[in-house]
């Protein structure tokens, strides 16, 4: 069972150059107080960190100034937070270890002699391994779950779990409560229980956000509204625009419209 390429695909999940204004960072820290450089490894008190909301250069320094750490590299992540319930769901900073992950040192090392190294191609190389790095952090966040509702804790659960990806992987099949709860193996009642209080929201509520977060996507990219409608298993393109209106604030042909 995968619970991430779904999410990384539909968001294009991308690591690149930081943007000098503001950007959503992946820092890789080293302490600051202890004498570790590039040429000793990573690790020791290395880590990744990443901010999911948008902050300056000078901020990020700062930050990790406070922290006793040293930036080794910065790089620029997007990953379309104004749609994305697994970014929504993140806290703002999150912190992950390097001492514990060799593989992830050796890919961190990589980056390094890359950046540094001015050779042909080397943008693209840094951007191929700071998406696997993230996938990395990802992962470990999963894997860690949430104490808060929401969908990390929802994916971080082995039961509910299944019944995410069974979402996000087939939005358009027409799913029910019951056929959800045996995704799950679990009794449609406690379910339904454990779904509202991991996830915070009812399964049908989630699958119609699910729904109408993909069919925005599929609107700006310029699909007919009836498509999309179909698409997502609404029974007629007027159900689909009230649901839309009332989800977003604006009328489907709308966004297709401003592409058109």
């Amino acid at each position: 069972m995968d619970r991430l390429t779904t999410l990384i695909k539909r968001f294009q999940l991308r690591v690149g150059p930081v943007d000098p204004a503001a950007a959503r960072l992946l820092i890789v820290a080293e302490p600051g107080s202890a004498a570790i450089s590039f040429d000793d490894g990573i690790g020791g008190g290395g880590a990744l960190l990443f901010c999911t909301e948008p902050v300056s250069g000078r901020e990020t320094h700062q930050t990790c100034a406070d922290k006793g750490q040293k930036i080794l590299l910065a790089m620029g992540v997007s990953w379309s937070r104004s749609t994305n319930p697994f970014l929504a769901a993140l806290p703002d900073c999150i912190r992950y270890p390097l001492q514990d992950d060799p593989a992830a040192c050796e890919l961190v090392r990589l980056i390094v002699q890359e950046d540094r190294g001015g050779r042909c191609g080397a943008d693209s190389v840094v951007s191929r391994l700071g998406e696997i790095l993230m996938v990395r952090l990802l992962r470990d966040q999963i894997a860690r779950g949430s104490a808060e509702p929401g969908l990390i804790a929802g994916l971080g659960d082995p039961r509910l779990s299944r019944a995410i990806v069974a979402i996000h992987d087939h939005p358009g099949k027409p799913w029910s409560n019951d056929d959800l709860a045996c995704e799950a193996g679990l009794s449609r009642s406690r379910f339904a229980e454990v779904f509202a209080a991991e996830v915070g929201e009812t399964p049908m509520g989630y699958l119609r956000r699910w729904r109408l977060i993909l069919a925005r996507q599929d609107l700006v990219r310029g699909d007919r509204v009836d498509a999309v409608a179909r698409r997502y298993a609404y029974g007629s393109s007027e159900g689909f625009t009230r649901a839309f209106r009332k989800a977003h604030g604006v009328a489907p042909v709308s966004l297709r419209k401003a592409v058109a």
